[in-house]
Formats: C-alpha cells, sequence, structure tokens
C-alpha cells in the first residue's frame, strides 16, 4: 500500500465512523455543533499520530503479556497532553467536550489502530495511517456537527444562518445526533461504494 492510499483509506475506505462505526460515544455526544465536532476530531488525530508514531517505535521491545496495557499508557500520555494543552490554550472548547476528552484513552479508534496497524508497520507508515484515520474521524464529527447546528439552531461554525426561527430543537438533542448520523452514515456508503 502506497503513501497516499494510506491516508485514504482513513478518509473513505476505513472511516472510522460511517464504515466502522466506531467512536459512537464521541460521535453523538460532542457534536451539538460543528466547531465542536471539529475540535474532538482534531484533538482524538494529534493523539492517533502520536501514538502510532511511538507504538510502532516500541513495538519490539514490549513484551507480549503487557503488549496492551502497554499501549493504554502511551495512549492516556498523550491524552494527558493534549487535554492540559486544550485547557490551557482553548478552555471554551475545553470546557465544552468535557469528560470526553479524558475519554479518549478508552477509545476503540485509536487502540485498534494501534493494535492492527501501529504494532505491525513502520513509524512513517503509522503516522500517515494515525493522520487518514484522524481525518476521516475529524470530517466525520465536523460534518456531523455542521448538519445538526444547521438544523437545530439555524447556524454553522457560530454564525447565524437567520433560519433559527424555522429550526426544530429536536436536532442539537441527543434523537437528533442518532437521526443525523444514521442518515449520514447511509449517504456516505451510498456514494463511497460509487
Amino acid at each position: 500500500m502506497n503513501k497516499l492510499q494510506i491516508i485514504l483509506s482513513g478518509i473513505v475506505k476505513n472511516n472510522p465512523t460511517f464504515v466502522l462505526v466506531l467512536g459512537m460515544c464521541p460521535t453523538l455526544g460532542t457534536t451539538t455543533s460543528a466547531e465542536n465536532g471539529m475540535g474532538m476530531g482534531l484533538a482524538t488525530m494529534a493523539v492517533l499520530i502520536m501514538s502510532n508514531l511511538v507504538i510502532s517505535l516500541i513495538k519490539n521491545i514490549i513484551p507480549d503479556k503487557v503488549r496492551i496495557p502497554a499501549f493504554i499508557v502511551v495512549i492516556a500520555s498523550f491524552v494527558t497532553i493534549i487535554q492540559m494543552l486544550m485547557q490551557a490554550y482553548v478552555p471554551a472548547l475545553y470546557d465544552a467536550l468535557g469528560v470526553f476528552i479524558p475519554l479518549i484513552v478508552v477509545n476503540c479508534i485509536i487502540l485498534g489502530r494501534a493494535e492492527a496497524f501501529a504494532s505491525k508497520n513502520s513509524p512513517f507508515d503509522s503516522a500517515l495511517d494515525g493522520v487518514g484515520i484522524g481525518l476521516g474521524f475529524t470530517l466525520a464529527l465536523t460534518v456531523v456537527g455542521a448538519v445538526r447546528e444547521i438544523l437545530g439552531s439555524g447556524a454553522i461554525f457560530g454564525v447565524s444562518l437567520g433560519i433559527a426561527d424555522y429550526t426544530p430543537l429536536i436536532f442539537v438533542l441527543a434523537p437528533g445526533a442518532f437521526l443525523v448520523l444514521g442518515y449520514l452514515m447511509v449517504l456516505f456508503n451510498k456514494l463511497a461504494k460509487k
């Protein structure tokens, strides 16, 4: 697989949200707006890239019996760094995402990519896989957040579109997240098969 295919695979063929249906908790919980979705996606992508890179570098020195716990320690370290950086530099986004930031540690996307890809490939390819999967996740969360924000509050990235009086509130609530995600999954998979 060439370098571009590794990245494109994470965006389309192995999109974590729309194809693999992974990371549903942050997808449904943080996408009340496009900004929140993008922020969560970028935080997850940063952790993916760094943890894939480090896990690929240390894969040969980790005993098999402690492989998964070692991966979790690496991932948790990067999540802590990202959490502190967000708290320091983007406190409003940090407050909006709340408990979902520390939950990146147990996000099955990150541990799955560490086990399935980073532990078997070179550091550069593993970092590219983190970029591809991270971009796929970020794009999915941003699109879900944008659709929910437009339909639920008549805005996009906080900018009013002047239709707030005509939008049903359900789309910024939990049921709206399921509806939007379901329809976007159908649309994405239909378009990806062409």
